[in-house]
C-alpha cells in the first residue's frame, strides 16, 4: 500500500513539479553529524575546536540556541528526521539493535522495531514524488537488507547499512571480525586510495551528486559517521591540536581533528554550491543526532564536554538531547539570526515539505511542526510542548525516563524509581537546581501531561525485571555499593559520572539522602567503609548510615578536596538472614556548603 500511494502521488504531482522547478524549487541538503555536541562549534562557544565553515553557515542563516534531537541516542533521532514523528510513536526508541537487558536493571526494555518500517513515507519518498533526485550519503542505521536507503526513497545510497559505527575511517573502509573472520566493508566506497579519510570521501560523493543533478532539484542527506567512536582522524590534524593543547575542558586532540574534518566537509559542500551557482537556491540544515559523548566509552574517550549543559549522549539532561541546529535558506532567512525558539528533529519533515512545495503524503500526520514561518519572519510555530521517551538504560550510564519541555519548564520523570526533576532551562541550562519541591503544582501538571502524551502515542513502557538482584554479594562475601547505583531522595544531591567525577555530589541540602538496595546470600557481620571526600574547610557534617534499625554515625573529614577520597571504617552491622536489604545515608547536620562527596560504600564481611 505504501508503494502504491507513493507512485500515485508521483503521477499527481509530476507536471506540477516540473513547472515548480522552472520558478526555482529549492534544493535541500541535511548535514547530520553523529554525536556532535552542543558546545562543539565555535559559534556555540567552543574555544578549542576550529569550525570556521559551520560558523559561516550560522552567520548566513539562523542559529537555534534550543535545538533538540528527538532522542539521546542515534537511530531514533534518524527515524524522526525521516518521518517527522516521535520515536515513541514509531516504537523505535533505542539505537539498533539496542542494548540487551542486564541483571542489574530494575526494569526490562520493551521490544522495539528493528528497522524503520516500510509503511512510513520517508522524507526522501515525499520529495522524490515531487520530482527531486535523492541521495543518502553516509550512516543509515535504520535497518539492513530490505530496509536500506534505496528501499526508503533514495535514488543513491553511498555508505549506508544497518550498522552504527564505520568499519574503518580510512580506505579501504574494511574491518575483519576477530571471532569469525568475516569481513565488513562500507558499501559504495570502492577505489579509495590508501589512507583516504572517510569524512573526505563522503564529501566527494556529495559533490559528485550535486554536479550530476545541478539542472534539477535534489535532496542530499549527508549523514557523516564522524564524530562517532572509534575516534580516528588524519594524523596531521591530530598533531596540530596536540601542539595547541586544550582550552578549558575540551582537550581531546583526536576529536578536535575529526571536528575540523567535518567542518572542512561543510565548507566544500557550500563551495560546490557556489561554484555551480546553486547556493542561492539551496536550503542547508546542519545538526546532530544526539549530544556529544562525555563519558568513557572505548579508546581515546571521553570525546568532548558539553558544558555548560549537563551530561551528554545517552542522558536525558540537556547535554544528551540539545544539539547544534543551523538552517540557511538564502533570500528568506535573515543572516546572523539567533533564535531561542525550541525546535526538534521532528520538525524537519514538515518544514522541508512546506519549503519545497511538496504535498503532505496522504495519511501522514507528523508530530513535528513546520518552521517555515519562523525562518521567514520569526513567527514561532504553535506548539504545546516537546516530548521525549527513552525506556532504556544507555551504554553511557543514562537511566530510562521521559521528558516534557513546555515553555522554559523541563520535567524529567525517571521510570526505574519514579523520581521527578524540574528545571527552568532558560535560567538554568546546566540543570543544577531541581525545583520540583518549590514548584510542585507545575511539576504535577507537567507529569500528567507527559503521561497523557505517552498514552496518545501508544509509547511502549518497561516491565519489572524478575531476575533483578541489586548489588549482589561477591564470592568473598563483600558487598560494594557504587555511587552510580544509588537511589536519590531529594532535589539536589546527584550522581556525577565519569570521567571527571564518579561520585555522589552536589550534596548541598541536609534534607537530601541516598540509598542502595543490596542482596545478601551469605549472612554475617559486616564492617561499613565509606569512601568520602570533602573540600578544605568543609568538613564537620554529621551523617547517619543505617540498615533497618542498625545505625552508625560518621563525622565527615576534610580531605583537602571533594575529589580526594579517603576510606574510613565507621563500625559494624549484622545481617543474619539472606535476602534484600537497604542501606540509607542521610545527613543529620550540614556543617558548611556541602555535606561530602561519596564515591562508594563497602560492606566488608568479617572472616
Amino acid at each position: 500500500m505504501k508503494r502504491l500511494a507513493v507512485v500515485f502521488g508521483a503521477v499527481l504531482v509530476a507536471l506540477w513539479a516540473q513547472a515548480a522547478w522552472a520558478v526555482g524549487k529549492p534544493n535541500v541538503i541535511i548535514v547530520l553529524i553523529d554525536d556532535y555536541g552542543w558546545s562543539d562549534a565555535s559559534c556555540y562557544g567552543s574555544k578549542f575546536y576550529k569550525t570556521p565553515n559551520v560558523d559561516k553557515l550560522a552567520a548566513e542563516g539562523v542559529r537555534f540556541t534550543d535545538g533538540y534531537a528527538a532522542c539521546p541516542v542515534c537511530s531514533p533521532t534518524r527515524a524522526s528526521i525521516m518521518t517527522g514523528k516521535y520515536p515513541a510513536r514509531l516504537h523505535l526508541t533505542d539505537w539498533l539493535p539496542g542494548r540487551g537487558d542486564r541483571p542489574d536493571q530494575k526494569l526490562l526494555k520493551p521490544e522495539i522495531e528493528q528497522q524503520l518500517p516500510l509503511e512510513e513515507v520517508t522524507l526522501a519518498e515525499a520529495l522524490k514524488a515531487n520530482g527531486y533526485a535523492t541521495a543518502h550519503i553516509g550512516k543509515w542505521h535504520l535497518g539492513g537488507d530490505g530496509f536500506l536507503p534505496q528501499d526508503q526513497g533514495f535514488d543513491l545510497n553511498i555508505g549506508g547499512d544497518h550498522t552504527g559505527s564505520p568499519a574503518n575511517y580510512f580506505a579501504p573502509y574494511e574491518a575483519v571480525n576477530k571471532k569469525d573472520g568475516a569481513k565488513r566493508k562500507i558499501p559504495g566506497l570502492d577505489n579509495g586510495a590508501s589512507g583516504e579519510y572517510l569524512t573526505d570521501r563522503l564529501t566527494t560523493e556529495a559533490e559528485k551528486f550535486i554536479e550530476a543533478n545541478k539542472s534539477k532539484p535534489f535532496f542530499i542527506y549527508l549523514s557523516h559517521y564522524a564524530v562517532h567512536i572509534p575516534l580516528k582522524a588524519k594524523q596531521e590534524l591530530v598533531d596540530k591540536y596536540k601542539n595547541e593543547g586544550g582550552v578549558g575542558k575540551q582537550t581531546n586532540a583526536i576529536y578536535a581533528a575529526m571536528i575540523e574534518s567535518v567542518d572542512q566537509s561543510v565548507g566544500r559542500v557550500m563551495q560546490k554550491l557556489e561554484d555551480l551557482k546553486l547556493a542561492d537556491n539551496t536550503l542547508v540544515v546542519f545538526t546532530s543526532d544526539n549530544g556529544g559523548l562525555s563519558v568513557i566509552e572505548g579508546p581515546n574517550t571521553p570525546a568532548t564536554i558539553n558544558s555548560p549543559l549537563r551530561e551528554g549522549k545517552g542522558f536525558l539532561y540537556e547535554g544528551g538531547i540539545r544539539v547544534p541546529w543551523i538552517i540557511k535558506w538564502p533570500g528568506v532567512t535573515k543572516a546572523g539570526t539567533v533564535s531561542p525558539v525550541p525546535v526538534s528533529s521532528i520538525d524537519l519533515y514538515p518544514t522541508i515539505l512546506e519549503v519545497t512545495g511538496t504535498p503532505m503524503p496522504r495519511g501522514v500526520k507528523p508530530d513535528g511542526v513546520s518552521l517555515a514561518g519562523l525562518l521567514k519572519d520569526g513567527t514561532a510555530p504553535k506548539r504545546d510542548a516537546l516530548y521525549w521517551h527513552y525506556p532504556h538504560y544507555s551504554n553511557q550510564g543514562g537511566r530510562p525516563g521521559g521528558v516534557i519541555r513546555e515553555g522554559d519548564w523541563k520535567l524529567i520523570e525517571f521510570y526505574d524509581d519514579g523520581r521527578w526533576e524540574l528545571f527552568d532551562v532558560r535560567k538554568d541550562k546546566g540543570e543544577a537546581r531541581n525545583l520540583v519541591e518549590d514548584q510542585k503544582a507545575i511539576a504535577t501538571r507537567l507529569q500528567r501531561k507527559l503521561d497523557q502524551w505517552r498514552r496518545d502515542t501508544k509509547a511502549q513502557m518497561m516491565d519489572e525485571n524478575p531476575e533483578f538482584k541489586p548489588n549482589p554479594q561477591s564470592p568473598k562475601g563483600d558487598i560494594t555499593l557504587l555511587a552510580k547505583y544509588a537511589d536519590i531522595h531529594g532535589t539536589m544531591v546527584r550522581y556525577e559520572p565519569l570521567p571527571h567525577k564518579n561520585t555522589l555530589g552536589f550534596w548541598v541540602r541536609s534534607e537530601d539522602s541516598v540509598s542502595w538496595d543490596f542482596t545478601v546470600t551469605k549472612p554475617g557481620k559486616f564492617t561499613v567503609e565509606p569512601l568520602q571526600g570533602c573540600g578544605t574547610g568543609q568538613g564537620g557534617s554529621e551523617v547517619e548510615f543505617s540498615v533497618g534499625e542498625q545505625k552508625l554515625k560518621m563525622t565527615v573529614e576534610d580531605t583537602g578536596h571533594f575529589q580526594n577520597f579517603k576510606a574510613r571504617e565507621i563500625g559494624t552491622i549484622t545481617l543474619d538472614k539472606p535476602g534484600r536489604y537497604t542501606l540509607r545515608v542521610r545527613p543529620l547536620a550540614k556543617a558548611k556548603n556541602a555535606v561530602m562527596d561519596l564515591r562508594m560504600v563497602t560492606l566488608k564481611m568479617s572472616r
